[in-house]
């Protein structure tokens, strides 16, 4: 939740949340995540967003080394016991796996925006992703077909190194070769606007 947004009467008062609170919140459809104790709640996604989630993970499962993973959320990335987050699609060293999560940076992390995730994806997320070191951040938003990435520069920041809309093409070399294009992550979805 953002910072001052008033806090459900389920969380515990004065203090940050942990991993461990976590466990304790409902099973409600909703994605729940942690970024410095500071929690963010996701409603269900709906079908472009979803479309794009099984796309990308298709595509870069298709070229994917055989020392990497691709994986889709839910599945948690658990650096610290105060952070957790769930990329909506993450590239992740498969020595770095556990049976349960992820505990360190994964090297891609993809976030397809959602309306009501749009500022935490390009905001807190993002700042989020950064500190942790992950070298790849990939923004999709379904809605205007459009893919932005963000590499860490030699400093540790992201910079912007890729815009591409609709039918152009990225051609990317981090954290593997793969060609993506916005439009054909939509599917049969991109040929109606819904």
């Amino acid at each position: 939740m953002p910072p001052d947004s008033p806090a459900p009467s389920w969380l515990p008062p004065g203090r940050p949340l942990t991993v461990d609170d976590l466990e304790t919140l409902p099973d409600d459809g909703h994605r729940y995540e942690l970024i410095d104790g500071m929690l963010l709640v996701s409603p269900a996604p709906g079908t472009r967003h979803q479309k794009v989630v099984l796309q990308t993970a298709f595509r870069l499962e298709q070229v994917c080394p055989d020392d990497l993973h691709v994986l889709a959320a839910p599945y948690a990335v658990r650096p610290s016991n105060t952070v957790e987050l769930q990329p909506d699609v993450l590239v992740a060293r498969d020595e770095d796996l556990t049976d349960r999560l992820l505990p360190v940076a994964p090297v891609l992390a993809v976030e397809v925006l959602s309306p009501s995730s749009a500022l935490s994806d390009l905001n807190y997320k993002k700042a989020a992703y950064q500190r942790l070191g992950v070298p790849s951040y990939w923004v999709i938003d379904p809605q205007e077909p459009t893919l932005v990435v963000f590499e860490l520069d030699e400093d540790g920041r992201y910079e912007l190194v890729a815009e591409v809309k609709d039918q152009d093409a990225f051609e990317a070399t981090r954290p593997f070769p793969v060609r993506i294009v916005p439009t054909e992550l939509l599917g049969r979805l991109g040929q109606s606007r819904m």
